[in-house]
């Protein structure tokens, strides 16, 4: 019985000094847990990036019609290009075996249709003659005419020799070409030609040839008598016919 008191008092004791340790035990056990907020990183939502729409500009190639090929038509009365006319000095001393020689250069482009036409006059001083294919003779302190007709796609050469005789002024003296030159017969289209040529008169030429005017041939030796010849059979032949 006693021993039943005995360890009924010592389970008492027991459970009053286990009261306090089981009462923490409890508190511990019904703690409210701690919540530990795990923050969930945000995640990014990709926005699409605005999209400029850039306005490529179309470009339209026109194509022209293509052109043809001009054909150039002659111009009656013109010229496509223009003609050359000058001097070109040979030699510029008159001696007494030695004549001065310029020469009229004329040139008709061959882009031209139409030929070219010069007329041109030499105007010379007291005492100088010259002369020239297609000028003739000019007299002294006179003036002598020519007319040249050049086609196109050629060139001329007109050679002048210029004499000095014995009342001539020794020194200088200046040749005077002028005139106008024009396309085909068209001379409303002209165009004047102004030319000098210095000379230098050291002596008399030698021989002076005989002048004429310009177009009129020389005479033919021996052409009068052959004339009074034929004249003279002329008349007996008529003679003869009498009864």
């Amino acid at each position: 019985m006693k021993t039943l008191k005995l360890l009924f008092v010592n389970l008492l004791i027991f459970v009053i000094l286990a009261s306090p340790a089981l009462s923490q035990n409890d508190t511990n056990a019904t703690a409210t847990p701690t919540v530990t907020a795990t923050t969930a990183a945000p995640t990014a939502t990709a926005t699409p990036a605005a999209t400029t729409a850039v306005s490529t500009p179309t470009v339209v190639v026109t194509t022209a019609p293509a052109t043809p090929a001009v054909t150039p038509v002659p111009t009656e009365g013109k010229f496509r290009v223009g003609p050359t006319v000058n001097l070109r000095p040979v030699t510029d001393v008159v001696e007494k075996n030695q004549d001065a020689i310029v020469e009229l250069y004329m040139d008709n482009s061959d882009l031209n249709d139409v030929t070219l036409t010069v007329e041109a006059r030499i105007t010379v001083p007291s005492g100088i003659h010259v002369y020239g294919q297609g000028f003739g003779l000019a007299g002294a302190a006179g003036v002598v005419m020519g007319r040249f007709e050049v086609p196109p796609g050629t060139a001329r050469t007109i050679s002048v020799n210029i004499k000095a005789d014995e009342s001539a002024r020794i020194g200088s003296h200046s040749i005077k070409f002028t005139g106008l030159y024009y396309p085909g017969a068209n001379k409303d289209n002209y165009q004047p030609i102004s030319l000098t040529y210095p000379v230098t008169v050291k002596e008399a030429s030698k021989e002076i040839p005989e002048e004429t005017p310009a177009g009129t041939p020389k005479g033919i030796p021996g052409f009068g008598a052959v004339l009074a010849i034929f004249g003279v059979f002329a008349i007996a032949r008529l003679l003869s016919r009498k009864p």
